[in-house]
Parts: structure tokens; C-alpha cells; sequence
């Protein structure tokens, strides 16, 4: 089936004449007759009747009609779509991340991205962390945002740091430990922990949290699928917790403490290559403008 059988069809359908269906189609009327003949084989339905005076459209060809015509205004419309191609085209870039919480930290950065390209087309996909390289690794993604691998030669891609982040002790208000300027490890060990899976947390905070826990009981633990459920038992007041300073909402009442003698970890992108893809370029250069801004403001307040 192809749309100038239908469209041949639709002109017969409308004249009921194949003589004035081939001249509004300006072709013959065998050539009508062929393509109507071969639409109704590859259908096995008769679609009209027809003797030397009149055509007339059988039940078959009464269902068919709309069909018929849906199908050459799907073609129609695609064929319209691309009559402009330059000014149609699209500008695909597609990032992956482990957290939607690191989503919040792109729309600045696409922004100003929109300006350079105003076709782009962001993908944005979050994506569970023993597959989100494989994607990168397949093309599927275009650059990864996140952490920093402890063995970066497993991921199939260049990193960029974009900022150090430190991991902090986020508290209650209430709790006795948010006046503290400063927090060891020591003063933690009586405090519930709010904690994030360790399969989807950062390396560094994994081993960090393992160290807080110790021998503890398992009473004293609430482990949670995201940071964004770990900030809400926090502010909750099920208990304390560790995690990178970059999770925590700039306009949450939660406390953030220091840790001593907790390095900051790398936070920033992967990606295969840059060469030819220069909406990739921008991306990469802006979000490092976006960071280093986020720097200056932290400074200032």
C-alpha cells in the first residue's frame, strides 16, 4: 500500500468517476484503474462497484474511506515538516545523571545554551548508576554529570571537574550538634544516621557512612533511595546526616555543619569527546562559568 494508491482512491471515492479522478489527478484513467485494482488485491476487499454508467463504493470501501483518508494526511504532514529542513532542524544534546538533584543544577546552564542554539533540544535522563556509563559508552548519552569515579579507567570517557564539594553533617535546627561551627567524626556516634543507599550513594560518602556506622545498632539507621528522602527525615528529626553540601537546597532551614578532616570530593562531567560537537563545547564550557559564579557567591555571603 502506498499513498498514491490512496490518494487514487480517495479521488474515485469523492467523483465517484474514474474519468474525473484521473483528471483531477492529472494521470490517465488506466493508470486509476491499476492503482485501484492493486489497493483492493493487496486489501482482498472489493472497494467499488462499477458498469459502463456508474461507480458506486461498497461497505468495504465506505470503511476504508477514513483510513484511507488518515494516512495521506500522516504522509502529507511529514512530507510538509521537512520541506524546510535548515530552518526546521533540531539540536539534540542528551546528558545523563544519578539524581534528579543534580537536574536542578542545569537550567542556568541550558539557558545560556538556548541562546547559542535556540533549536536545542535538551534530553535529560536520570539514570540508575550501573547503567548510566554503559549508556555513555553506547552513545546514547552525550556527557554523564556527576561524581567523580574512584577508578576513572572504567568509565569510557574524558572527566572535567566542574567543583570540589564538601561533605557536610546536615542537622535539624533543634538537634544540640547545629550551633557546632565544626563536627568530627567522634561527636557523631550517638546520633541516628540518615543515610543513602550505599549501592547509589558517592564512593567517598559510602565509605564514610560505613565508618559512622561501625557496630552500631541497625535501630539507629534510616538508609534512603535518594537525598531527597534523606533531607526530608532530616528535616523530619529522625536523626543526622552525611552527605555532599551539592544535595542540600540553597533555601533549606536544615543546618550544615563542616567535617573535619573530610576531604571534598569532584563533581563534574564525563563525556567521550568534544571534537565536532559543539553544542557539547558550550555546555561544558558554561556549566564551568556556572560553578565557578556559584563559588563567588558562596564567598560573598
Amino acid at each position: 500500500m502506498n499513498t498514491f494508491q490512496l490518494t487514487c482512491f480517495l479521488a474515485v471515492a469523492e467523483t465517484l468517476s474514474f474519468a474525473r479522478a484521473a483528471e483531477q489527478l492529472h494521470v490517465t484513467q488506466p493508470a486509476v484503474t491499476q492503482q485501484i485494482k492493486s489497493l483492493e488485491k493487496e486489501l482482498n476487499v472489493k472497494l467499488f462497484r462499477r458498469n459502463t454508467r456508474t461507480v458506486r463504493m461498497t461497505m468495504a470501501g465506505s470503511a476504508f474511506l477514513e483510513d484511507a483518508r488518515h494516512i495521506v494526511s500522516l504522509s502529507r504532514r511529514a512530507v510538509k515538516r521537512f520541506e524546510h529542513p535548515y530552518a526546521q532542524e533540531v539540536q539534540l544534546l542528551s546528558l545523563g545523571c544519578h539524581s534528579y538533584t543534580h537536574l536542578f543544577l542545569l537550567p542556568d546552564a541550558l539557558r545560556r545554551l538556548s541562546l547559542i542554539y535556540p533549536n536545542l533540544h535538551p534530553r535529560l535522563q536520570v539514570v540508575p548508576f550501573q547503567h548510566l556509563y554503559r549508556l555513555l559508552e553506547e552513545d546514547d548519552v552525550e556527557a554523564v554529570i556527576g561524581f567523580r569515579e574512584p577508578d576513572s579507567r572504567k568509565v569510557p570517557g574524558v572527566y572535567r571537574e566542574l567543583k570540589k564539594i564538601p561533605i557536610i553533617c546536615l542537622c535539624h535546627p533543634d538537634n544540640p550538634l547545629s550551633g557546632k561551627k565544626a563536627l568530627s567524626l567522634n561527636e557523631l556516634e550517638q546520633e541516628n544516621l540518615v543515610l543513602m543507599d550505599p549501592i547509589k550513594s558517592p564512593v567517598n560518602v559510602a565509605h564514610l557512612q560505613g565508618q559512622l556506622m561501625g557496630g552500631r545498632d541497625p535501630s539507629h539507621f534510616y538508609f534512603c533511595e535518594s537525598p531527597e528522602a534523606m533531607i526530608v527525615l532530616v528535616q523530619s528529626g529522625f536523626g543526622i546526616s552525611v552527605l555532599p553540601d551539592l544535595f542540600v537546597p540553597p533555601d533549606s532551614p536544615l543546618v550544615r555543619i563542616p567535617l573535619e578532616g573530610i576531604e571534598p570530593i569532584s563533581f563534574g562531567l564525563y563525556y567521550k569527546s568534544l571534537q565536532g560537537n559543539e553544542p557539547l563545547r558550550a555546555f561544558v564550557r558554561i556549566m564551568k562559568e556556572v560553578f565557578a559564579q556559584r563559588e563567588v557567591s558562596a564567598d560573598s555571603e
